[in-house]
């Protein structure tokens, strides 16, 4: 094979893709395995009495804890990419990234042996190991694509292809083996399917991507930083001060409310978010028209945190749900209730190349729906998943309290799913599009922004479904669904606005 062949192999190697995206795919889809594994579980263990073998807390507290979990997790990243991007590069920081996820599902699985303490460092080390590798990783496939290359949009649905496979399998997985087994054997292959990752990428994906960067070249940052800067003895600061406090929780020197700090999490955020607009708003030399996009921003930062509060309710509220109000059995065999978490993304396996060839088929006829549109029918969608739920919860009081068909789940599941597939792909971009100049690059850490912030509020709403709330829960599924009918509604006269005023959003 001649070298200039070799070369023409390594950048089509893969579904006509660059070879490093076929290692690159089985890294995200093991590393996805382990969280979405994982996650199902946590509240389900957290409220499963001492004699089941769980930790006993009540509802609103593991609730809580679930929802901090959450939040933290798309938070981090926004630190996480700076110091790949001002200290270790994009390499290493998915390789520690990995590492220590690997390191925080052990802990989890450990914890069985050594206590309450090993099961929140297991989260806290998932949480700091997702800072780094989740937005390396998506960054690192970026970089496979010259500027201008037509293939990477195709590349990135492949890899965001591996979420879903990995999203789908591992409830499936880790759902039987906790039914059958035990709590942490089910935390522990979520464990072994992080280690797969971390092996897949230390000894495959590393050696394609540096062979890969010697035929072809990518960006200096995939080995060192971009704009290297000092920060080792900053990090060793904030560890032993994480190190501190942990210790001093740990041996009960002070106590933590979960729900209290939730509740403070959700203000900071919110604070932070006023604070940072009002700064764009009045010191950040906008034009008038920059300053009108930046309060359409923030009105699709607050509906996209409106939509994350109720999508994110799948592990919380809905995961309840089905532990205990749901009539699992089909031919003679009770479903764990886990595997209604795999619902999700098999829809979404099945129904986005549906939904994408739909858009594609309405832009040839000279149709173009507006992203605004997309976006407050998403939401409007996802309020009828919830209509469904105000339904079974009637019929559930109705039959006093006896288990009601997964129909009703199901049918839920599919209507926020389809809400998730016109609202996300566009949200983004969305966001993108209309952010001042000044700030374009910062939209990503506005969406996780977003999603974190729907991620705690969804940790106060999800402890509610408990045997002594029964009768309030229509009346919670009910709220949820004003929310999100309102929140589309203010995106529809936004987007009537906006249409006389012949901006094209």
């Amino acid at each position: 094979m001649t070298h200039n062949t070799h070369q023409r192999n390594l950048n089509s190697y893969f579904m006509g893709h660059p070879k490093p995206l076929l290692s690159l795919f089985f890294t995200e889809l093991w590393e996805r395995f382990s969280f979405y594994g994982i996650r199902p579980l946590l509240v389900l263990y957290m409220v499963a009495t001492l004699g089941e073998n769980g930790l006993g807390l009540d509802r609103q507290t593991a609730s809580a804890i679930v929802g901090i979990f959450g939040g933290c997790i798309y938070l981090a990243p926004l630190g996480g990419g700076w110091l790949a991007d001002n200290w270790l590069g994009q390499k290493k920081a998915t390789l520690y990234g990995a590492g220590l996820m690997a390191m925080g599902h052990l802990s989890i699985a450990l914890s069985a042996w050594f206590g309450l303490s090993f099961f929140f460092l297991g989260l806290s080390l998932i949480v700091f190991g997702t800072g780094l590798f989740k937005t390396c990783i998506s960054v690192i496939v970026g970089m496979l694509y010259k500027e201008g290359d037509s293939r990477r949009d195709s590349g990135f649905l492949i890899f965001y292809t591996g979420v879903n496979i990995g999203a789908f399998i591992a409830p499936l997985i880790t759902g039987l083996l906790q039914e059958h087994y035990g709590w942490h054997l089910g935390f522990g292959i979520g464990g072994v399917g992080m280690l797969l990752s971390l092996v897949i990428f230390y000894f495959k994906a590393i050696r394609d991507l540096d062979e890969f960067s010697s035929a072809y070249g990518i960006e200096q940052s995939w080995e060192q930083p971009k704009n290297p800067k000092k920060v080792g003895k900053f990090l060793g600061v904030f560890f032993a001060l994480f190190g501190i406090v942990f210790v001093c929780i740990a041996l009960g020197i002070f106590t933590i409310n979960p729900q209290t700090i939730a509740k403070h999490m959700l203000s900071f955020i919110v604070v932070f978010v006023c604070g940072y607009f009002i700064f764009l708003m009045f010191f950040a030399n906008l034009n008038t028209q920059e300053r009108k996009n930046l309060l359409i921003l923030l009105v699709l930062l607050i509906s996209a945190s409106v939509f994350w509060s109720t999508f994110e309710q799948q592990s919380l509220s809905f995961n309840l749900f089905a532990n205990d109000y749901l009539n699992r059995k089909f031919l003679g065999y009770e479903i764990p209730s886990v595997w209604f978490q795999s619902i999700n993304p098999l829809f979404i396996i099945i129904f986005a190349p549906l939904i994408g060839s739909l858009w594609i088929s309405l832009s040839k006829r000279g149709i173009q729906i507006s992203s605004f549109l997309k976006f407050s029918l998403g939401l409007f969608l996802t309020g009828v998943g919830y209509i469904v739920m105000i339904f079974a919860s009637k019929t559930l009081l109705a039959q006093n309290g006896e288990p009601v068909s997964m129909l009703w789940m199901i049918s839920a599941y599919f209507f926020i799913t389809m809400g998730e597939l016109w609202l996300s792909p566009v949200g983004l971009s969305m966001m993108t599009q209309i952010a001042p100049e000044k700030i374009k690059g910062q939209s990503m850490g506005l969406w996780f922004i977003a999603v974190a912030l729907g991620n705690v509020v969804a940790g106060l709403y999800g402890g509610e479904v408990r045997a002594d709330n029964l009768a309030n829960l229509p009346s919670i599924f009910s709220q949820l669904t004003y929310i999100l009918f309102g929140a589309g509604s203010v995106l529809i006269v936004l987007y009537f606005v906006l249409k006389a005023k012949k901006i094209k959003i």
